[in-house]
């Protein structure tokens, strides 16, 4: 039986990639061994969304991490003042309110509260 999701992120710079999720993000992790970093991440669900839709939109296939917290605003002062940098502004959309985090060596993740039923809770 599964028994849990390995998410991967691939960085340019990884070493720089784990110090912000260790010490900005503030995740738990083990050493798997010689500082490769494995981060407990927290409860987790799938989403499972067309590539394209009926008004001509269309993305290539691809996998997409994104964070969700229960309020944005006092996540993104807490993470501001731990060093974390985000791309824009908070932003409303139809599943959530959205902003993009940087992740150093490592492009941006959306971190977004749900607007939605959540299933990571079940």
């Amino acid at each position: 039986m599964i028994t849990a999701v390995h998410a991967l992120v691939y960085a340019e710079n990884a070493p720089a990639a784990r110090e912000f999720f260790r010490d900005v993000l503030g995740w738990p992790y083990v050493d798997a061994h010689d500082g490769w970093l494995i981060f407990t991440s927290g409860p987790s669900e799938l989403g499972v969304h067309p590539a394209t839709n009926e008004h001509g939109w269309s993305t290539p296939v691809h996998h997409e991490i994104s964070l969700m917290c229960d309020d944005i605003e006092r996540t993104v002062a807490a993470l501001s003042a731990r060093g974390a940098t985000f791309a824009g502004e908070i932003a409303e959309t139809s599943f959530g309110l959205t902003i993009r985090l940087k992740v150093p060596g490592a492009g941006e993740m959306l971190l977004y509260e749900p607007r939605h039923k959540t299933a990571y809770d079940r």
